[in-house]
C-alpha cells in the first residue's frame, strides 16, 4: 500500500496549480499448482484526486484491476509468466461496460544465474484513448553478499538499492500510461489520459524477518492528466509514442512537481514451492 502527494503542479500557460494525491493498494497471491507452475492472482487498486482546470472542482479517478495469471518453469533456466488484467477506470460516479478495459501481461525470463535473470516481454491493454502497448527488457541482480540489489523492467519500473542492516537506501522510477472516464451532468463523456514519469530516492526499514518493508520516498513527478472527449482517440499508443494522434486537449496541461510517499509491503512465504515470482 502507498499514499502520495504532489506538492504543487502549475497549470501551463493559463496560471494556477494543483495538487495530486494518489493511493494504492495491491494484492499478488500465487496459487501453487505443482513445484513449476503456479496460478497468478490478485486485484490492484489505485486512487488519484486533483483539478483538471484552475478553476474547478477536484475530480476523483478510480482503477481497479484484477490479476489471473500462470507463472511457469520449464527449464532450469527458462520461465514464463502470462497474466490477465481486466479493469475498471473511471469516477465511479456512472459505471458501464464502457468503463471496463482489457489488458494482459507476457513475460518470458531467463535465469543465467542464481542471482542474475533476465526479463523480456510485452504489456498490452484497451484504453479510453485507444489501445496501448509496450515492450519489456529487464534485469534482476543481486549481490553474493545480498546487499546490492538492481530490479528492471524497462520502460515501466526500475529500482536499485543497498542494504544496510535493517535499513535499505535505493532509487526508483516508474513510468505509466491509463486512463480513466470522467462523467459530468449534463455534458458529454469525457476521458483523462493519464502519463506519469516518476523519479524519487527512498530509505526503506525492514522488518519482522524482511516480511515488513517501510518505505519513505521523496522525488520529482511528470504527471499530466490530458482530457479529451469520449470518441477523440489515437490509432495506437507504443511505449512514449503516439500514432495517428490528431486530438483536441481540453483543458491545460501540468507541469512537473517535488512529490513525497510512503508505502509499505508485506511479503510472505508460501507453504508450497512454486515458481520464484519475486524476481
Amino acid at each position: 500500500m502507498n499514499y502520495g502527494e504532489t506538492i504543487k503542479n502549475e497549470f501551463k500557460e493559463v496560471g494556477g496549480s494543483t495538487s495530486i494525491k494518489a493511493f494504492e493498494a495491491k494484492v499478488t497471491l500465487p496459487i501453487p499448482v505443482n513445484s513449476d507452475h503456479a496460478l497468478i492472482t490478485g486485484a490492484d487498486f489505485v486512487y488519484n484526486n486533483l483539478q483538471f482546470f484552475p478553476w474547478a472542482q477536484h475530480t476523483d479517478l478510480f482503477s481497479t484491476t484484477l490479476k489471473l495469471g500462470l507463472a511457469s518453469n520449464w527449464t532450469d533456466k527458462w520461465s514464463t509468466t502470462l497474466v490477465v488484467l481486466p479493469k475498471v477506470a473511471s469516477d465511479y460516479k456512472h459505471i458501464s461496460e464502457d468503463d471496463f478495459y482489457l489488458g494482459g501481461l507476457a513475460l518470458v525470463k531467463f535465469k543465467k544465474k542464481e542471482n542474475l535473470l533476465y526479463r523480456f516481454g510485452f504489456y498490452g491493454s484497451q484504453e479510453a484513448f485507444g489501445f496501448f502497448t509496450t515492450p519489456i527488457l529487464g534485469i534482476y541482480y543481486l549481490s553474493p553478499n545480498n546487499k546490492f540489489e538492481m530490479d528492471m523492467s524497462l520502460p515501466i519500473t526500475a529500482d536499485v538499492n543497498y542494504k544496510l542492516g535493517i535499513a535499505t537506501i535505493g532509487m526508483d522510477y516508474s513510468g505509466i500510461s491509463r486512463s480513466f472516464k470522467v462523467h459530468y451532468h449534463n455534458s458529454p463523456t469525457l476521458y483523462a489520459d493519464v502519463s506519469s514519469v516518476e523519479f524519487a530516492g527512498y530509505l526503506q526499514f525492514n522488518i519482522v524477518k524482511n516480511r515488513i518493508l517501510l518505505r519513505s520516498k521523496l522525488g520529482y513527478s511528470n504527471n499530466d492528466f490530458e482530457v479529451y472527449r469520449e470518441n477523440d482517440q489515437i490509432d495506437l499508443g507504443i511505449s512514449a509514442f503516439n500514432i495517428g494522434d490528431d486530438r483536441d486537449q481540453l483543458n491545460p496541461s501540468l507541469a512537473g512537481s517535488v512529490f513525497f510517499r510512503f508505502e509499505m509491503l508485506y511479503r510472505f512465504h508460501l507453504s508450497k514451492p512454486s515458481p520464484s515470482e519475486n524476481q
